[in-house]
């Protein structure tokens, strides 16, 4: 990461105490800017040793006496990066929670981010749009209206399109969304719905009735699927020196993480 590089996007959501919550963050790593915003889930190894794995933004804030970033995420392993395996149990497509969220400061969290992903084959790849049909996206405002059905369902109902105008202007309106974690149901409604559009226009793929029913409009091509239904301790993170496990030491009590998150 480059030195000063970590900037809010967008305005604040939320004040709690000394707390100011965000929505978003900006910051350059080998010289490439890159925004991460909450509801996103993006690669990160939590050490250099460590397997790649999958984290969700799930909370931003700033502690205003210390000025200090601080970020909250959920962490997703492939089954055979967990300490049991995988089994015959496990589904090709499944990845498996730590049990508790993972605090950690913007500039560690940053550090842990993986930039090229272009090894991870794992997942359902999901059902791109035709070029004619992102083309459409650009001219009839449908793009700003899919964003806003996203944010009414994935985040809560707040307003990202600040950080989505930013995020436009370099280029990464899907780079949160190149790997998504989904629960188990929503994981099968998705595959129903898929094999009832088979054959079908991908145009549907963006009509709300088919997104209300469980069908997902990735803009970009390369997007991976994966679900989740079950959770594991992970005893070795509680050995990484990124991790705020004393949250005296970060300022912030736990008890606000499950009232805050979206």
């Amino acid at each position: 990461m480059e030195p000063n590089s970590l900037k809010w996007v967008g305005s604040s959501c939320g004040l709690h105490g000394p707390y100011i919550f965000y929505k978003a963050f900006k910051f350059n790593r080998d010289g490439k800017p890159r925004i991460l915003s909450l509801g996103d889930f993006f690669f990160v190894r939590c050490k250099p040793e460590d397997p790649i794995c999958i984290a969700e933004l799930q909370l931003l804030w700033e502690e205003r006496t210390s000025k200090q970033l601080l970020s909250s995420s959920k962490l997703y392993f492939l089954p055979e990066d967990t300490p049991q395996g995988r089994t015959v149990t496990h589904g090709e497509h499944e990845v498996i929670a730590v049990s508790e969220k993972v605090i950690v400061r913007l500039e560690d969290l940053v550090k842990w981010t993986v930039p090229d992903f272009s090894g991870w084959a794992h997942g359902l790849k999901a059902e791109p749009l035709k070029p004619s049909v992102l083309r459409e996206l650009g001219t009839n405002g449908r793009r700003e209206a899919l964003h806003r059905y996203r944010e009414s369902t994935l985040t809560s109902g707040l307003n990202f399109k600040d950080v989505q105008r930013e995020r436009a202007q370099l280029g990464q309106e899907e780079d949160g969304r190149k790997v998504l974690v989904l629960s188990y149901p929503q994981y099968c409604r998705y595959r129903s719905v898929l094999a009832r559009l088979r054959e079908q226009p991908s145009s549907l793929l963006i009509d709300h009735t088919v997104l209300a029913l469980g069908g997902i409009a990735a803009l970009g091509g390369n997007t991976r699927i994966l679900y989740c239904r079950d959770t594991f301790e992970h005893p070795a993170l509680l050995q990484n020196e990124s991790i705020c496990d004393e949250f005296g030491e970060c300022g912030f009590d736990c008890s606000l993480l499950d009232k805050l998150s979206y």
